[in-house]
């Protein structure tokens, strides 16, 4: 309890206070000034307020998983689906540098939505909705509670996208394109969704409930099929892949950068992608039941983070490089739970499993990167704002006049590269141990050495392309949109880029000051244990400079540096055989992003119309047909029925007659064949 409180009873009103903002703005926006932008940042800052009182209760209490009565909402038979709370050290983590991160990103938006007039007030009101969304998802206590915060995240990304679908300040072009792109993201993602809500289709059949109560039960457990697990776990992992675009749908996220700046800043760094690492963590009772799932996991994120790597070689969209490296960063998230999970579900036959790295790897990158990737999208913002163009060909001398800027994105670069002692070198060091610890096992094993050289070639070109888009924007000679820079954004964009900046740096030591125990996961005699005992310091301290491949990780990450800065700083090397359109296939390989549009293309043209035209058929046919053959068939004996209504007395005497003949016959015919 804090102040004689106890605020983890009232977690609810976490998301509700966002939800307050976006009917208030929604309605009466345009009546204060900004549109509104103050009510937003209010409703951030209570619900950041909160989500630290309900954390700091959680962390100085017992410890156990806080999950009080739900409300039951709809119950079918055995089946029954609740609303409620659920908070461990998971949630905490999650509501945190949720709620921290997007009140920093609405307060940039002050200064970097000045001048949208009257629409201003559409975007506050979404983004408070985008961010009750995002808490209300992680405060869920079951999936389908999930699903419903899951899919208000998709409307809102749908809207902000799209938000300069219209009346764009760049022409008609621009407005197809963000038209397009909220398409693109709402379509793409609803496939994932679909494998999602079939996933709980599954489990409920299976559980009879989808609390995480009674699902991550290990005696309920053991009254379900495997294999009907494994099913749901993959399923959900669908809805996952939609989500946190992950191959093969990962294509909508670099199209995404239609939207504004801080849209992008919110989906990619505090909400949206990060919705599918934290369901694949808190799903990880379910998951590691099988080896096989955690193997596929594993394998969809190395892959994705080595191609999404290698498309933002030659992208010269400063925000687009920037989306590529998120799902490139994703991947590394996914595969280190995949990983760590693998561990465990290949060890629980054997005894009690202890803290994985895996787990905590996954968790600790996507806390690192949340700061790192917002920092990195506000300075692409900022950036765009002073220079008005997002083509990095255009820019270059920038650091004279954008010093703040500069120096916070150089910070940035640094994190993402995993250059040492920075938030991203611990995480991304985490992440290619726990890939490396099962490469003994077998086949699967060598699977997993594959994915570790995978995992380190990734982390060479991360290093490269970021600095390449840190000299060619901020180094070199002023280009065009350079010389005509109006100089450094306002203090409400330049402070938020300070205060990222110290995250970006210093939040990776908090893996030495408890965290590590907060974020680990452990099978304890057939119990699921989120936090508790991990790897003290000392040992992740030892592991980490001791080991030759966190050498070889950091080798490789200067080279790509180096490479970087002599190509495109000192220009030492001369880049046009990779970079000059129509001289390389390889460029026009990655250029046309593994021709992966073409395909949902065809797919859309070859697969969707032809089902929708086999739709509209049955629609027309079949259901239109029945219901229009009824009424024609009723408007038809009605017709038939009127022409008897002659008005002549005569005519209904004889109507009579009939029937009374025909009343007589029948039950004559009854009685005498004993029918009566």
């Amino acid at each position: 309890m804090v102040f004689g409180i106890s605020f983890m009873e009232y977690a609810w009103l976490i998301p509700l206070f966002p939800v307050i903002a976006f009917v208030v703005v929604g309605f009466f926006g345009n009546k204060f000034k900004e549109g509104g932008g103050a009510i937003a940042i209010g409703s951030a800052v209570i619900a950041f307020a909160l989500s630290a009182l309900v954390a700091y209760e959680f962390f100085t209490g017992s410890g156990d998983a806080f999950a009080p009565e739900p409300f039951k909402w709809l119950a079918f038979g055995k089946y029954e689906l609740n609303f409620g709370i659920y908070i461990d050290s998971l949630t905490c983590i999650m509501m945190l540098f949720a709620s921290f991160i997007s009140l920093l990103i609405f307060i940039y938006s002050i200064g970097y939505m000045h001048g949208e007039g009257k629409r201003k007030r559409r975007y506050y009101a979404e983004i408070a909705l985008f961010l009750a969304g995002m808490l209300g998802l992680v405060l869920s206590s079951n999936y389908f509670e999930m699903f419903i915060f899951w899919e208000i995240m998709g409307v809102c990304s749908y809207l902000l996208i799209g938000f300069w679908a219209f009346r764009h300040p760049e022409g008609d072009e621009a407005s197809v394109k963000a038209a397009s792109a909220a398409k693109k993201a709402f379509l793409v993602t609803r496939l994932g969704d679909v494998c999602f809500m079939a996933g709980l289709f599954v489990l409920l059949w299976a559980f009879t409930s989808l609390d995480f109560t009674v699902l991550f039960d290990p005696a309920n457990m053991a009254t379900v099929d495997t294999g009907v697990i494994m099913l749901g776990a993959l399923l959900l992992f669908g809805g996952v892949i939609g989500k946190s675009a992950q191959f093969p749908l990962q294509d909508w996220l670099p199209d995404a950068m239609a939207g504004p700046t801080t849209v992008s800043a919110l989906i990619h760094a505090a909400t949206m992608v990060k919705a599918g690492v934290y369901l694949v963590a808190r799903s990880y009772p379910l998951f590691i039941q099988s080896a096989e799932v955690m193997l596929v996991v594993a394998l969809i994120g190395g892959i994705t983070a080595f191609i999404a790597a290698t498309m933002a070689l030659n992208n010269m969209n400063l925000k687009r490089v920037l989306a590529y490296s998120t799902i490139s960063q994703l991947g590394y998230m996914i595969l280190a739970l995949g990983a760590g999970g693998y561990i465990i579900a290949t060890e629980m036959a054997h005894g009690d499993v202890e803290a994985t790295v895996g787990y905590t790897a996954g968790v600790f990158h996507m806390m690192n990167h949340a700061f790192f990737k917002a920092l990195l999208f506000m300075c692409a913002g900022s950036v765009i704002h002073a220079v008005g163009t997002e083509d990095m060909r255009r820019m270059g001398g920038l650091s004279k006049k954008m010093r703040i800027t500069s120096l916070t994105m150089l910070i940035g670069c640094l994190s993402i590269a995993g250059f040492p002692f920075l938030s991203g070198f611990w995480s991304k060091d985490m992440i290619l141990e726990a890939v490396m610890e099962p490469s003994s096992l077998g086949l699967e094993g060598q699977i997993f050495m594959l994915l570790f050289v995978l995992a380190l070639i990734t982390a060479f070109m991360t290093a490269f392309y970021m600095f390449r888009l840190w000299f060619l924007t901020f180094k070199g000679k002023p280009r065009d949109a350079s010389i005509h820079c109006h100089g450094e954004s306002p203090k409400s964009m330049t402070m938020p880029l300070m205060i990222l900046s110290v995250f970006a740096v210093g939040s990776g030591f908090l893996i030495f000051l408890g965290l590590n125990d907060i974020i680990t996961f452990s099978v304890i005699s057939g119990d699921f244990v989120v936090g508790g005992h991990g790897h003290t310091p000392g040992h992740i301290l030892d592991a980490i400079l001791t080991n030759v491949w966190t050498y070889v990780s950091l080798a490789v990450a200067l080279i790509g540096i180096l490479l970087a800065y002599l190509i495109y700083a000192r220009g030492s090397l001369d880049p046009s055989r990779l970079t000059a359109s129509g001289k390389s296939r390889l460029y026009r390989f990655l250029a046309a992003r593994y021709f992966f549009p073409q395909l949902y293309d065809q797919i859309s043209w070859k697969l969707g119309y032809s089902v929708a035209k086999g739709v509209d058929y049955v629609d027309k046919n079949m259901i239109d047909g029945t219901v229009n053959g009824l009424a024609n068939s009723v408007v038809g004996s009605s017709g038939s029925l009127r022409k008897m209504q002659t008005g002549n007395v005569r005519d209904y005497l004889m109507y009579m007659a009939v029937g009374l003949i025909s009343a007589v016959i029948v039950l004559y015919v009854l009685v005498t064949t004993g029918g009566l």
